[in-house]
């Protein structure tokens, strides 16, 4: 790549914390790994980012952005109440699909078990994640359970992180396709009720 195109460092760090931090793990990757990986000195990294747990907050921040965007997309393109609370999935597929290669499960998920100290700014970014999850699968779920919401957001929140796990196993053919299916379920269940 010429140098005229190269990407910022900044760009750089954050492309190398997302492709490392979360696959190979948050303490198990040395800082020099990073540096190398995003051909950068120590003192760039400290000068766009205070310290590696503000690396991988921002990275996380960045990852809910583009999550949230991909999930905003379906939701709209829903044609019905079952299909935009159903949209999680299809929008997991997008995101998933877009990833090259695709993430072995789910990097929010993956902090919250490595880091159960988290630093207040990494707790943040898993805070914010957590919360788009709740409030829009609830807010989802009013129209097709009424008083019943909160039950079947959970549920369908269980099938979405269950589907994430899923991929971490590695011995489903379709973890997508079964989740969508056990909320599909859960559905059809508070809506005969």
């Amino acid at each position: 790549m010429a140098t005229s195109d190269r990407l910022p460092a900044r760009a750089r760090l954050l492309r190398a914390a997302d492709s490392v931090l979360f696959e190979r793990g948050i303490r198990a990757t040395p800082v020099d790994e990073l540096l190398r990986q995003a051909e950068v000195s120590a003192a760039t990294l400290y000068a766009h980012f205070a310290s590696k747990d503000a690396l991988v907050a921002e990275a996380l921040r960045i990852r809910l952005a583009d999550w949230r965007t991909v999930w905003d997309q379906h939701v709209v393109a829903a044609a019905d109440d079952t299909s935009r609370l159903l949209a999680v999935f299809d929008a997991l597929a997008s995101y998933r699909g877009s990833q090259h290669p695709p993430a072995r499960w789910c990097a929010f998920l993956a902090t919250s078990t490595e880091l159960v100290e988290a630093s207040e700014e990494i707790a943040d970014a898993l805070a914010a994640d957590t919360a788009l999850l709740t409030e829009r699968l609830l807010h989802l779920s009013r129209p097709l359970a009424g008083a019943r919401a909160q039950d079947l957001a959970d549920q369908v929140l269980l099938a979405y992180d269950g589907t994430l796990a899923g991929f971490l196993r590695g011995h489903l053919d379709a973890p997508i396709d079964v989740g969508r299916r056990l909320a599909h379920s859960a559905i059809q269940a508070h809506v005969r009720a």
